[in-house]
């Protein structure tokens, strides 16, 4: 797929992973539509790169402000890419050390937000997508969601965050195959450490300690770097129903 003359869609477009990726679309020649919960950076973002990047504020969750996030993409050009990035983090066990339960409302809000979130946006925007022309073998359009490496080596605490992201790289097959009649493909990123704005606000120790699990290189992954992935993922028709590790070769000790 030729990414110019494009129009992408990119949930929590606005800031981290998101950001970058919009930022590596419209430097690639598509129309990025930002829809992100923090409407003052989704529109500052879009002002900044210009042209015809637009924006729109909601939750995922929301089918009535993703539905407007998608007719926004729709009529920008020939929508053929959707993102999602958006999403949350959530630290508890899940029993505390006297025995006190984890938080439920808390992990349905987690589960919420990155799992039905992603899915409520894949559902919507692919509906749209369908309707665009096919281009050659009959593609319309790429999806791509975003896990962790969590999904597959949760550490202690993050259990609600871990199911949440398991449920992404669960759907990535079944959507993959659902979605393969009217030519859209579906893959899921799985990313390491990033060095997003969350783990921006660690101290350097910190930061350094966390990279140096890595394997090799030895750093917090760049969120330019999830974004040339995102690139390559919606340039290579051929590429269909995977979940992509971008980690660096990390494995996620307990703790």
């Amino acid at each position: 797929m030729r990414i110019e003359d494009t129009s992408a869609l990119v949930t929590g477009g606005a800031s981290g992973l998101g950001e970058a990726t919009v930022r590596a679309l419209t430097a690639k020649g598509s129309v990025c539509t930002i829809f992100d919960r923090d409407e003052g950076r989704a529109k500052a973002l879009a002002d900044e790169l210009g042209g015809k990047t637009t924006y729109a504020a909601g939750d995922v969750g929301d089918p009535a402000a993703v539905e407007e996030a998608v007719a926004k993409a729709a009529a920008a050009g020939t929508f053929r890419i959707v993102v999602n990035c958006a999403g949350i983090g959530w630290a508890q066990r899940t029993i505390g050390r006297q025995g006190e339960p984890h938080d439920l409302d808390a992990f349905k809000t987690v589960v919420n937000v990155n799992l039905i979130g992603s899915f409520n946006v894949m559902r919507i925007a692919a509906g749209a997508v369908s309707k665009t022309e096919p281009l050659e073998d009959g593609e319309r359009g790429v999806i791509v969601n975003t896990a962790s490496v969590a999904a597959f080596e949760g550490q202690i605490g993050q259990i609600s965050y871990s199911a949440s992201k398991g449920g992404i790289v669960g759907m990535t097959v079944p959507a993959a195959r659902d979605l393969s009649p009217v030519g859209i493909r579906v893959n899921t990123i799985a990313p390491g450490l990033m060095d997003t704005p969350l783990l921006g606000l660690l101290p350097e120790e910190q930061r350094q300690a966390l990279g140096s699990g890595v394997l090799f290189p030895k750093r917090l992954g760049y969120p330019a770097e999830f974004a040339q992935l995102v690139v390559a993922i919606a340039e290579n028709p051929y590429l269909n129903g995977e979940t992509i590790r971008l980690d660096g070769g990390l494995r996620m000790p307990p703790k």
